[in-house]
């Protein structure tokens, strides 16, 4: 719980540093002949989300491909001031754990694809992810306290209300012509699967997660694309909201190492640099489908 912690004491910090950043980048649109809408992405989940891969592995390829977008890819992670798009410092005790200085997310590739597809866009990443979270009491959309007691987080943040806020922080630096909000991705689920009760209800609170988001972005058929993880109940329930709730997309997960659906983990269940490589890249292939399927 170590990362909600740290997001917890950053509730009422760095609104400045977040709009001033976004202030600068908004300007740099002004430029005569740019008039495209900033394309914005919300990432959120647990430690999947956050990424435990390690960004010392990026190949030479990588950090080319990494390099030749970075002038139109930003990255908002857990209030750390918005910066291009790139690996990230992890806490101090996700470095001892992993022994790696620098880590990433689906957010990575997801970037870098998407840009390379949309060459003359700018995006921007807004990612709120915290460890060992669930989706029946941290993420819940309607916190209540004797849920948050069932599964051990009574003391923990609110993390729907924080990503809402977060989301307004960033986006206060832009006037609302200047950007649309095209999509939300979701890694979550491990946390509600190893408790019978979260677990039974995990559909029903997906689907109202869905709904709220739509609601507070003012995007009543936002796109929500979330990754298979967890199991049993919690599976279930996220393959009924992807099948009855329109433009939501599950991303399956195989265990069998020739699906095309496998994808590469740690001993510990988190993925390492290739599945998490690969993950970024299965969710921008959905996005750029989509998109397609809309023109």
């Amino acid at each position: 719980m170590e990362t909600a912690t740290r997001i917890a004491g950053s509730l009422l910090t760095l609104s400045f540093v977040l709009a001033s950043a976004c202030t600068a980048w908004a300007d740099e649109l002004q430029k005569p002949g740019h008039g495209k809408k900033i394309k914005v992405f919300l990432l959120a989940g647990q430690s999947n989300m956050e990424g435990r891969a390690d960004g010392a592995k990026l190949t030479p390829e990588d950090r080319e491909r990494l390099e030749m977008v970075q002038g139109r890819v930003q990255l908002a992670f857990n209030y750390e001031p918005i910066r291009v798009l790139d690996v990230v410092k992890p806490s101090e005790e996700i470095a001892e754990i992993y022994e790696r200085d620098v880590i990433f997310g689906p957010e990575l590739f997801f970037g870098i694809t998407l840009s390379e597809a949309w060459p003359g866009e700018k995006i921007l990443l807004i990612k709120l992810s915290a460890g060992g979270t669930s989706l029946y009491g941290c993420w819940n959309p309607d916190w209540q306290l004797d849920k948050a007691a069932a599964i051990g987080e009574e003391h923990e943040p609110k993390l729907y209300g924080a990503l809402t806020d977060y989301v307004r922080q960033v986006l206060s630096g832009y006037e609302q012509d200047e950007y649309e909000i095209c999509a939300m991705l979701w890694v979550q689920g491990e946390r509600d699967a190893g408790n019978e009760t979260a677990a039974a209800a995990y559909g029903d609170n997906l689907e109202a997660l869905i709904k709220c988001i739509r609601r507070d972005t003012a995007c009543d058929l936002l796109p929500f694309l979330l990754f298979q993880v967890g199991h049993g109940e919690v599976v279930e329930g996220m393959k009924r909201v992807a099948r009855e709730v329109p433009n939501v997309t599950l991303i399956p997960q195989s265990l069998d190492p020739i699906s095309l659906d496998f994808y590469q983990k740690m001993e510990n269940g988190h993925y390492n640099y290739e599945g998490m490589k690969k993950l970024g890249r299965r969710f921008a292939e959905v996005v750029l489908s989509q998109t397609r399927q809309r023109e």
